[in-house]
């Protein structure tokens, strides 16, 4: 079974590009472009694909309110950014709306083809630069629990966020933290019951937002 996929850019030369590049994995296919956001919304709800390979700056409607719009209506597609840039002004947004990734044009096509099998498996996939340029900004720590929160986030539970936040898997946050997978599963409902959220993008834009995460060593 092959992993659908539609791509939204508005160059045609690097739409064309990025579908030579990922058509070469035989587990993926790209079944429709579009080159604007509204484009987007339309082709999400008329071929639903797996998962929506997306930039950010589009024509008539931007990345980030094509995205809110997808995930609104259709919570099943993943939408992973592949954008030029990291500006914070996007990258936030974008996480809120709902997008499960979000990577750099400077990424190879294998962390492409990677990212895409992460989100369409549930994960999150996020360029490590991405997640040094924002959790180096907010730095330091606040407690882990907000005013709306009856209980906060425990240690543990902020351990297997942060490795979240560095796109590791179930598995290897596993792996990771001497736990087992099923372990792993029962934090992050727990993390999402506490927070309020839905999926993985949710939980770690909320930690991002209130400075939880922040970079140490072995998370890099």
């Amino acid at each position: 079974m092959r992993i659908t996929i539609l791509l939204v850019e508005d160059h045609k030369i690097v739409r064309e590009g990025t579908r030579q590049l990922l058509e070469q994995s035989a587990d993926m296919q790209v079944v429709g472009e579009a080159e604007d956001g509204l484009e987007a919304v339309r082709l999400a709800a008329e071929i639903q694909p797996d998962v929506i390979v997306m930039d950010v700056r589009l024509p008539r409607l931007n990345g980030i309110e094509a995205t809110r719009a997808i995930t609104a209506r259709f919570p099943g597609i993943k939408v992973l950014i592949l954008s030029a840039y990291d500006d914070d002004s996007y990258v936030f947004p974008l996480l809120e709306a709902g997008a499960s990734g979000y990577l750099l044009k400077t990424s190879s096509g294998g962390e492409l083809a990677q990212a895409i099998k992460l989100v369409y498996a549930g994960q999150t996939a996020l360029s490590p630069r991405i997640s040094a340029k924002i959790v180096n900004r907010l730095g330091g720590r606040q407690a882990y629990r907000t005013a709306n929160m009856p209980e906060g986030l425990t240690e543990r539970e902020m351990d297997v966020l942060r490795a979240a936040a560095h796109g590791q898997s179930n598995k290897m946050i596993a792996a990771t933290l001497g736990i087992s997978s099923q372990t792993v599963q029962v934090h992050l409902r727990n993390i999402f019951g506490k927070l309020g959220v839905g999926s993985r993008s949710e939980a770690i834009a909320h930690a991002i937002q209130y400075g939880w995460i922040t970079l140490e060593a072995g998370h890099e």
